[in-house]
């Protein structure tokens, strides 16, 4: 081969040696980096180091049916539950609420963690991947708003909310603080309301329930009714409603010591026993309702006995005043003590069939200057009138809220629309 050939030879091996290095290069710069992974927080726990399996409740499921599923023995279930007994009720779990399980992203993919989320807001962390076994109990950050709202009756205040896409449960807050003044199944067509209420996000942007309402305006028929929540007895801490000559909202008592039920048996002095074939007075009235149902103290006042007794089944005593006082019996469970300072309405027990009884049901009884009477009969009191040393600041404090109350429009009214599954408060034609 001659000289002047092995020259040419040599430059296209060099030339094709140099395109090749050329196109490696640009193949390298071309392919991308591993990117690093992100960790993802959740519950506390970096997602990524776990199988993430998300599910609900299913009707007759349990605890111990669920990590079954997920691969963890009888005998591990049972010591994950007695070491959880005093810190998580697991009888509490209820159909079509989520869980979540944090299992191994081994082959075994055996649960470690269960989440339990009874609302949008609350959830529950069993953790049992190490020796030691724990729940506790956690809630997702919020963030509070005040905000305001108003609107004119077309056909029911439900349907007014829902047409504004606002909170349905400001029907129902709206309902209990115009309780002895308003009847919200007779309201009228035009009437109209404006409030301002805190409003609960979470994430910053997703609604998820309705707070204090810290002033309202329900001009019924007519009339306008001013609502604003203040503390009027700074010792006792309880915020109530008030209007704007500060005379309280509310009565002193309840009707009913539950929201649902009926009345299955009055207060009778010659009640006739069958049973025992003798007249036996019934001191008391008796509310029937399902087992479980919360049973409310009618009034303000002081647990003075939270006690089981042969007859009473498991009962609670109240006083009230000098003057009143209320006893609620056959619980299933208490939910107060001794000493305890209760609000009207705030939940001290729950329906029950404990003592001598033949049914679910609570006997209320009532008490005035240490005699039992009959609680339908009697002309109960109104609140306790703010005191006059309190007048002046609750007025000053009330400024700021009226303006802002009255300086809020009502919305341009809509062509009416028919809403589904809601409850019907039904206006009257004036």
């Amino acid at each position: 081969m001659s000289i002047k050939y092995f020259s040419i030879l040599i430059s296209i091996s060099l030339l094709f040696i140099t395109c090749q290095f050329d196109k490696n290069q640009k193949d390298a710069k071309n392919t991308p980096l591993s990117q690093p992974i992100v960790p993802k927080f959740e519950f506390g726990y970096n997602l990524n180091d776990y199988l993430v399996i998300r599910d609900t409740i299913r009707l007759n499921q349990t605890f111990g049916n669920i990590l079954n599923e997920h691969h963890v023995d009888n005998a591990s279930i049972y010591k994950i539950v007695k070491n959880i007994k005093d810190s998580f009720d697991l009888r509490r779990i209820r159909v079509a609420k989520p869980y979540t399980i944090l299992a191994k992203k081994d082959s075994t993919q055996k649960a470690q963690v269960f989440i339990y989320q009874p609302n949008p807001i609350d959830y529950t962390v069993i953790d049992f991947k190490d020796s030691i076994i724990t729940a506790r109990k956690y809630k997702k950050p919020t963030k509070t708003r005040i905000i305001t709202a108003s609107g004119v009756i077309e056909s029911n205040l439900f349907n007014t909310l829902k047409a504004q896409n606002l909170n349905d449960n400001l029907a129902l807050e709206l309902s209990e603080i115009y309780a002895w003044t308003i009847d919200f199944y007779r309201i009228y067509k035009n009437d109209r309301f404006k409030v301002v209420y805190d409003q609960e996000y979470l994430h910053d942007t997703i609604p998820i329930g309705i707070g204090k309402i810290h002033a309202a305006y329900f001009e019924h028929n007519g009339t306008p009714f001013y609502a604003f929540n203040y503390i009027a007895d700074s010792i006792k801490g309880f915020d109530e409603y008030f209007d704007d000559e500060s005379r309280n909202l509310r009565k002193a008592f309840l009707k009913s010591p539950i929201k649902f039920g009926r009345i299955s048996s009055h207060y009778n002095m010659h009640r006739y026993i069958k049973l025992y074939g003798r007249i036996k007075p019934h001191l008391g009235t008796d509310f029937a309702a399902p087992i479980g149902t919360p049973i409310m103290s009618t009034a303000n006042g002081t647990v003075i006995k939270s006690a089981y007794a042969r007859g009473n089944g498991n009962y609670v005593k109240v006083k009230h005043n000098a003057t009143y006082s209320t006893q609620y019996l056959h619980m299933k469970k208490r939910a107060v003590k001794v000493g305890d300072v209760v609000r009207q309405g705030q939940v001290i027990g729950y329906i029950g069939m404990t003592g001598s009884t033949s049914g679910p049901h609570v006997c209320y009884r009532f008490w005035k200057n240490g005699k039992q009477v009959n609680a339908m009969r009697q002309k109960l009191p109104t609140a306790k009138k703010m005191s006059d040393n309190i007048k002046p600041h609750y007025f000053e404090f009330i400024k700021p809220l009226r303006r802002q109350l009255d300086s809020i429009p009502y919305p341009e009214l809509l062509p009416e629309k028919v809403f589904k599954d809601s409850l019907d408060f039904t206006t009257t034609e004036k």
